[in-house]
């Protein structure tokens, strides 16, 4: 967060020293070294902050203060992880530096705070904020808690994000949805993860937030009250057995009910399953599972389950160590209740992820944690070259299912759902995937690109004379194999460029220009070749291409374009394109707090802004300013990986434009729809409608109808009165 230069008051001592005591309560000091160094943690910060206030007014010791709780009481870090999150601002934000932390702290301490400390900024790199993710996330397998102090950061941020203008806000709500999100996700951090997405809608979509924040508060009293019922005779039942436990209905998250709104397309009136019930059981390690199906079987006497909606997590662990059993059953009523059983042991995991994953790891013979932390150090060992990629196939391993394959002899691999029979084979072993040839899934023979099952048993054949190719990129979705084919064709082009690259340099020769890599960096930017590699492997697939250097000249061994191309890419105002936008009259724009007539803006078409949508601009790299909405589908990536690129954009007054939109609309199908929809719209509303497509099946149509408005007040309108029709289940407003 921004700081600027105030010192402390008395009162600001006062409110230090409190926050310090609280934090030394928390923490579980077991020797005088860490006691100390916890000390000398916090008087170094207090001292290398002492003239900086967040933008909130307060001192801006109080965050790492906070942060250090964080650690400590929400994820069950220890006094490392107060000493580094306590620190962890000092390096990037005062005079102190890393020798400064190694000399007093010792090594670890300085590569925690180190990989928490943002690169400096660079003007050769894609994205800053990838090659920050980078950085940070590439320190998973030396020491998580750099990750965890990181995530405990990102989490107080997002709490005191109020102060900030409503731009950066939005920045810092795309990179957690990005990549804080997933990533506490797939670390166990369940409570962190609906924090975020909660706190991200808060922001991003505000309106439909508390749309969801108000009728949960509304239906709040009759929610508790069939909760209660639901619950009186499972603990009847519980009790005769003597059964210690704990048993809570909890509402779920406002993000996960809008994405079920979204997914179902109905509204929250129909979305029955609104809340869980958790039972927590109080047993020996010995007796866990045993437990688990215990109390299944009595919820399963009281309430008819629904078997295809049974999740064992019991015998089968998630990757990231989560352990439940969960259970969909009809209620009362015929709602349907979701019911999760699990031990307290289980539940400490669930709520504190890694750090309570570790406090019993010495309990079992097998980590399910250690597979995925193992499984991703083939990315994070060999990072891409490429940030922007890296952090692709990094997210590309949170959030995914997890489906369970075996080998022909019985042995069981974990993949990511929509694996492939070409994923499986590089987990074997990366000689099988270079040389597979073909598979059979189940018996039977499959394409190397079908998307496995949960069982399936699958066996690899494989060829000498086989090898990897380009196709084989989209036909695996897992990090190993995504890296093992990438080695190979580099390998390849390597191999064959040593071609070109002795046709280019007896070229060179003949020319007079130096063998050198300025030389030879001057061609791959002026054709837009990333490496010398590349370069070389283009020679080799096309000797004409020798022909290009007829636009150079020789001075002295370097070489000059004849012609200097104008450098297109990269510049803040681009030239107008030819379509320059959507709506028939130019709607009035600031961009920066400057009118957006000094810029070449268009209105993105992958969203279709309207005036009183919130919105922020883009700095395309050839194409201008694009004007997006703020929750456009591609908004979060822009701003997670491009923020650089991202400016402040907001409406000015209530222009005559007109902006193209389009709604999907989902009803009963039934003579005269087209007819009574059309009527509606263009009739009765006064709304010009361009166009309208319509396809049914099962008894249901759905609709697309583009029209034209000057506003979201008028669309909302528009939306509601057609909801109104009868027949019609959902309109929505599609990106």
């Amino acid at each position: 967060m921004e700081a600027a230069i105030v010192k402390y008051t008395e009162e600001d001592i006062k409110q230090i020293q409190h926050e310090y005591k609280k934090l030394l309560q928390l923490v579980n000091v077991k020797n005088d070294e860490d006691r100390k160094n916890i000390r000398m943690a916090f008087e170094l910060a207090v001292e290398a902050h002492q003239k900086q206030r967040r933008k909130s007014g307060e001192p801006y010791i109080l965050h790492p203060i906070e942060v250090a709780r964080i650690c400590v009481e929400e994820i069950g870090l220890g006094p490392t992880a107060v000493i580094s999150a306590l620190l962890h601002d000092t390096v990037e934000d005062t005079t102190t530096t890393l020798e400064d932390i190694r000399s007093i702290f010792g090594e670890k301490i300085e590569m925690i705070v180190d990989g928490l400390t943002k690169l400096e900024k660079a003007f050769d790199i894609k994205s800053p904020q990838a090659e920050n993710f980078k950085k940070i996330l590439q320190t998973l397998t030396k020491d998580v808690r750099v990750v965890l102090v990181k995530m405990a950061d990102r989490l107080h941020n997002m709490r005191t994000l109020g102060a900030m203008p409503k731009h950066k806000q939005i920045r810092i709500a795309s990179e957690t949805a990005f990549i804080y999100a997933p990533l506490a996700h797939r670390l166990g951090l369940y409570n962190m993860k609906t924090e975020f997405q909660d706190m991200v809608m808060k922001i991003t979509d505000y309106e439909n937030y508390k749309m969801i924040a108000n009728k949960l508060i509304d239906t709040k009293k009759q929610r508790n009250f069939y909760i209660d019922e639901f619950i009186a005779p499972i603990k009847e039942e519980m009790d005769e057995l003597g059964l210690k436990y704990r048993i809570m209905g909890r509402p779920k998250s406002i993000s996960s009910i809008w994405n079920k709104i979204q997914t179902k397309k109905v509204p929250f009136e129909q979305i029955y399953d609104l809340f869980a019930v958790r039972i927590i059981l109080d047993v020996e390690q010995k007796m866990e599972k045993r437990a688990c199906w215990l109390v299944y079987s009595i919820i399963s006497d009281i309430h008819k389950p629904i078997p295809e909606r049974l999740k064992d997590w019991v015998s089968t662990p998630k990757s990231n160590g989560y352990e439940s059993l969960h259970t969909t059953v009809v209620g009362l009523n015929g709602r349907f209740v979701e019911v999760q059983i699990r031990t307290e042991r289980m539940d400490e995991i669930a709520e504190k992820g890694f750090a309570a994953h570790w406090k019993y790891k010495n309990m079992y013979s097998e980590n399910v944690f250690d597979h995925w932390i193992n499984s991703m150090r083939e990315i994070l060992d060999n990072p891409s070259d490429d940030a922007l990629e890296f952090i692709a196939d990094f997210k590309a391993n949170l959030f995914s299912e997890e489906i369970y394959v075996y080998t022909p002899k019985g042995d069981m691999k974990i993949l990511p759902k929509g694996a492939t029979p070409l994923d499986f084979a590089f987990d074997i072993h990366s000689e099988i995937g270079y040389r597979c040839a073909s598979a059979k899934v189940n018996g039977r023979l499959v394409p190397l690109s079908y998307k496995l099952s949960n069982g399936d048993k699958i066996s690899i054949n494989i060829s000498s004379n086989q090898k990897p190719s380009e196709s084989w990129l989209g036909m695996v979705i897992t990090t190993r194999a995504k890296n093992r084919i990438r080695s190979a064709m580099k390998e390849e082009k390597r191999q064959a460029g040593e071609i070109g690259k002795e046709t280019l340099m007896r070229k060179f020769k003949s020319l007079g220009a130096k063998w050198d890599d300025d030389n030879l960096a001057i061609l791959a930017k002026k054709f837009n070749l990333p490496s010398f590699v590349e370069l070389y492997y283009k020679i080799s697939l096309d000797k004409n291409w020798l022909n290009n250097l007829k636009e150079f000249k020789v001075e002295n061994g370097m070489l000059f374009e004849i012609k200097k191309v104008e450098e297109k890419l990269n510049r803040p105002v681009i030239s107008i394109p030819k379509t320059r936008r959507s709506s028939t009259i130019q709607p009035k724009l600031m961009i920066n707090d400057e009118s957006a007539d000094k810029f070449s803006y268009t209105l993105a078409s992958c969203c279709n802004p309207v005036q009183g949508d919130n919105i922020f601009a883009y700095v395309s790299a050839g194409a201008g300013v694009k004007i997006h909405r703020m929750t456009c589908p591609n908004a979060t990536n822009l701003m997670a990986t491009y923020g650089y690129r991202i400016m402040k954009a907001e409406w000015v007054g209530e222009e005559n434009s007109s902006f193209i939109t389009e709604l999907k609309i989902i009803g009963v199908d039934e003579i005269g729809v087209v007819q009574n929809l059309t009527n509606v719209i263009t009739n009765e509303l006064g709304v010009n409608m361009r166009s309208i497509t319509m396809s049914a099946d099962d008894g249901f149509y759905e609709g697309r109808i583009s029209i034209i408005v000057r506003n979201t007040s008028k669309l909302k309108s528009i939306v509601k009165r057609l909801k109104g029709q009868t027949g019609v289940t959902s309109v929505t407003r599609v990106y």
